[in-house]
């Protein structure tokens, strides 16, 4: 019968098999949930930074395409975007066949209504902001309306209220725009805006409606979500 030397036995490699567990395995292990200088960073962001600021393990937010900023008018900070619009404004006629900053809006409105926080990288993105919150708050309007007619005199109404601007009660994101350095970059600024919203609005009927007229409960739907968590009353 062969026997085993007792140099050879379980009992005395069970202490050096352990061991190597514990000098290769658990260090391992530990590396895996060790944050990084750079994953540090961003869990202590510039203060001004630090409400817009996304980061996540997932998909990230979609940012707007509009980052050339030469030969654009800007107000507070934000640039004055060409749209494809007919209504007064300050705002620059887009060519028909091109995407705008409304497009935008509505296009990632249902993948960035989820995210808190929002990585800037442009300027078009704040205003890609306020028109996802605008838009937030016109789904909130329209929720209860339950035809065409009842939900566009909903967004009457909303056109109808006071447009607040940086510095001003009932902003919705103060730090995002810089403050008026004037009472006419205001008077512009407001002018832009209400053109803007006034646009977002009639494009988002087409889209919140089907052609019979009847509520589009996928997009009705998002009226319940909040925008980097800020209320819509």
């Amino acid at each position: 019968m062969f026997h085993i030397p007792q140099a050879y036995t379980c009992q005395t490699y069970l202490p050096v098999f352990f061991g190597l567990i514990f000098f290769f395995f658990i260090p391992f292990q530990l590396r895996r949930f060790t944050l990084s200088s750079a994953d540090q960073r961003h869990l202590r962001p510039p203060l001004l930074r630090r409400q817009f600021l996304h980061r996540t393990s997932f998909a990230g937010v979609y940012h707007s395409s509009f980052v050339d900023e030469e030969g654009i008018t800007k107000a507070c900070g934000c640039p004055l975007l060409p749209l494809k619009s007919h209504i007064k404004g300050p705002a620059p006629v887009s060519e028909q066949d091109r995407t705008d900053i409304v497009d935008e809006a509505i296009t990632f409105f249902r993948a960035n209504v989820f995210f808190t926080n929002f990585d800037i990288k442009s300027p078009a993105d704040k205003l890609l902001i306020y028109l996802t919150f605008y838009i937030n708050v016109a789904l909130k309007r329209l929720e209860g309306c339950r035809t065409l007619a009842v939900g566009t005199k909903a967004i009457i109404n909303l056109g109808l209220e006071d447009i607040p601007v940086p510095g001003e009660t009932g902003f919705p994101f103060p730090g995002l725009f810089s403050l008026p350095p004037s009472q006419e970059e205001a008077d512009l600024f407001r002018n832009y805006l209400k053109q803007v919203r006034e646009e977002t609005s009639g494009r988002l009927l087409s889209v919140a409606y089907r052609a019979n007229g009847t509520p589009n409960k996928w997009w009705l739907a998002f009226a319940k979500r909040k925008f980097m968590n800020v209320v819509v009353l």
